[in-house]
Formats: structure tokens, C-alpha cells, sequence
């Protein structure tokens, strides 16, 4: 039998590494499907499903409006920060109020952490200058910045850098609508048709499954892409964003999806999505 090849888009991340840990290793059956991985950073990879040009990809949920048309959520695979999320540092102890109107380096225009902090601070509240996420540090610690948005596993190691957390957009999400801050998901394309979508998300929910199960073996393999974390710290970040809300979204998340982007327009920050619907 010729398996048909579907192109799959995620980060070069522990996280992400961990959860296609199966996939990459031929660990699962994958039926008529085969996978090549595209490994690229989130903001990347939000700009090519703009273009269609991925069967499966990883994106921000701040993306999805903008493919709605092209691209379906899958109920797996989602990072959900449940009482934590992206964090902005700074060199000196600011508060939130104290960040209107400074230049803050970001790590895309169409990450969810962007979309999160002009919900917490207003549109045009704040300047922002795009930065590569792991070039952030250096450059709010090289006065080129105010302050930093900050995701992956820099939400863990920034303090080691010397610089002090201004706020925590996941526990402000949190605080704010009693649930967790969806900050990416996996998609699938629409053309592929109903059936084949539901098979291949099928399988992809079975890698997280079975990185789940054998998790010592599958964040040994995360280590690859942990960028100097050893395996403890890269445990804790894996845990963080690959858990039961990877595995399916669940009502609760699906409804902080919805939320989320439903604030997103109302402030005219992202079109209206239409209704969402998870596969």
C-alpha cells in the first residue's frame, strides 16, 4: 500500500517534541499516513497556514481567525496555560500599569501572548518590536527594550537571566475568567474532507497518548530540543503544556478557545472566527 505523506508543522520545542515523539520514531501505526515533520518557530508557522501550505500545523490560537477558512482545530494537541502562561520581564520590578506606553520586545505579532497582553493593557497601549523568542532576553538585558514577552521555556528560566517578572498572563487569564489562557493547538486542513481529517487526528491523539504513558523514554527524546535544559527542567515544561488538556480540550477548553477570541474581537484585535468547531 502507497501511504499518502502529509506534511506536519510544530515548534522545535521539548513540548511538541515530546508530543510526536511516536510519530517521529514509527512507534504507532499510522495506517495509510505518513508524517514529515516541518519543524519552524510558532510565528513561522502561524504566517505559512496563512498560505494553506501545511496539512497539519501547529499555530497560536490567536492565528485561527485569520484560517479559519483553510483550517479546522483538532481536539488534541492543544498548550493550555492553566494558571500560567507567557510572562513579561524586566530589568527593574515594574507593575502592569507601569508598562503602557513602554517598547516591548515580542515574539510575533500573531502569538496568542501578543493577542493576551493588548487584552490586558488595550490596543496601542503599548510600543512592541518583534524579536526572535530565545534573542529576547539579551535584548530587554541590553537596554533595547523596556520589557519582554516571554513564552516556552523562557517562562522558567528568565529569573536565572536577572530579570523580574512584571506579570503572568496566564494566572491574569485565569483570574479574569476562571479558566485557562489557550496559547496554541494543533489544525488540520480542511480539503483533506471529514473522514480523513477525524482518522488523522485520530492518530495524532494517539502519539500524545502514548508519550503520556511512556514519558520517561519520550522526554529523554525532548532533550534534543530542550536548548541547555536539563531533564528535570525539561520535565516540568513538558508537564506544563502536554497534560490532560492535550489530550482533548474538554468543555472547559473549548469554551476559553471561544472566550478568548471572542474578547480578541470584540477589541478589535482579530476578526470574528465564526463558530469553531474541533475535530
Amino acid at each position: 500500500m502507497t501511504k499518502q505523506k502529509l506534511l506536519l508543522g510544530h515548534s522545535p520545542d521539548p513540548d511538541d517534541a515530546f508530543m510526536f515523539y511516536a510519530l517521529a520514531r514509527d512507534l504507532i501505526d499510522t495506517g495509510r499516513w505518513t508524517f514529515e515533520h516541518v519543524l519552524q518557530d510558532i510565528q513561522t508557522l502561524n504566517e505559512r497556514a496563512l498560505r494553506g501550505e501545511l496539512h497539519i500545523t501547529a499555530i497560536s490560537i490567536h492565528a485561527y481567525p485569520y484560517v479559519a477558512d483553510r483550517y479546522a482545530l483538532t481536539n488534541c494537541g492543544s498548550s493550555m496555560g492553566d494558571g500560567y502562561g507567557p510572562i513579561v520581564v524586566a530589568r527593574e520590578p515594574l507593575s502592569p500599569a507601569d508598562l503602557v506606553g513602554r517598547k516591548i520586545a515580542v515574539p510575533g505579532t500573531m502569538t496568542t501572548a501578543f493577542l493576551a497582553l493588548n487584552l490586558l493593557l488595550g490596543k496601542d497601549q503599548f510600543k512592541h518590536e518583534v524579536v526572535m523568542f530565545d534573542q529576547i532576553f539579551d535584548h530587554v538585558a541590553a537596554g533595547r527594550a523596556d520589557a519582554g514577552l516571554v513564552i516556552h521555556e523562557g517562562q522558567l528560566t528568565y529569573q536565572d537571566r536577572g530579570l523580574h517578572a512584571v506579570i503572568d498572563l496566564g494566572q491574569w487569564w485565569q483570574a479574569e475568567t476562571n479558566g485557562p489562557l489557550p496559547l496554541g493547538g494543533n489544525t488540520i486542513r480542511r480539503d483533506l474532507g471529514e473522514a480523513d481529517m477525524r482518522e488523522v487526528a485520530g492518530i495524532l491523539k494517539r502519539s500524545i497518548e502514548y508519550s503520556l504513558a511512556h514519558r520517561e523514554e519520550a522526554v529523554a527524546y525532548a532533550l534534543d530540543y530542550a536548548r541547555d535544559m536539563g531533564t528535570e527542567l525539561a520535565d516540568r515544561f513538558v508537564g506544563m503544556y502536554v497534560n490532560r488538556w492535550t489530550i482533548d480540550y474538554g468543555d472547559a477548553g473549548r469554551a476559553a478557545v471561544r472566550e478568548l477570541l471572542r474578547r480578541g474581537h470584540q477589541a478589535g484585535l482579530v476578526p470574528d472566527p465564526g463558530p469553531i468547531d474541533f475535530i
